[in-house]
């Protein structure tokens, strides 16, 4: 059984930061792309950031600038740092990851969602 578990959202007013993380754990060959999407209210979910197994990175254009995303492959982690937060901000962020498990081939997950709110 794989699994990704979101951490780090919260309540920030505009103006601050917030670092999400998001750790694949299971039975794991090896975590391809990883992603962080979001969700804000009667919206569709829009990708925010994502990230190759080789490190390559790509942003939607509203956050670039100001959110960065990373990997640490030992972890089978990523992170989502997020600066300059604005109140359109405010979503539910997920983690998205192509992994490789046991039998050899991939599949894509999502985590539980994070709720993060940009507000003073």
């Amino acid at each position: 059984q794989v699994q990704l578990v979101e951490s780090g959202g919260g309540l920030v007013q505009p103006g601050g930061s917030l670092r999400l993380s998001c750790a694949a754990s299971g039975r794991i060959r090896s975590v391809n792309a990883m992603g962080w999407y979001r969700q804000a209210p009667g919206k569709q979910r829009e990708m925010v950031a994502g990230i190759s197994s080789g490190s390559s990175t790509n942003y939607t254009d509203s956050v670039k600038g100001r959110f960065t995303i990373s990997r640490d492959n030992a972890k089978n982690t990523v992170y989502l740092q997020m600066n300059s937060l604005k109140p359109e901000d405010t979503a539910v962020y997920y983690c998205n990851a192509d992994i490789v498990g046991w039998s050899y081939f991939e599949y894509n997950y999502w985590g539980q969602g994070t709720q993060v709110t940009v507000s003073s």
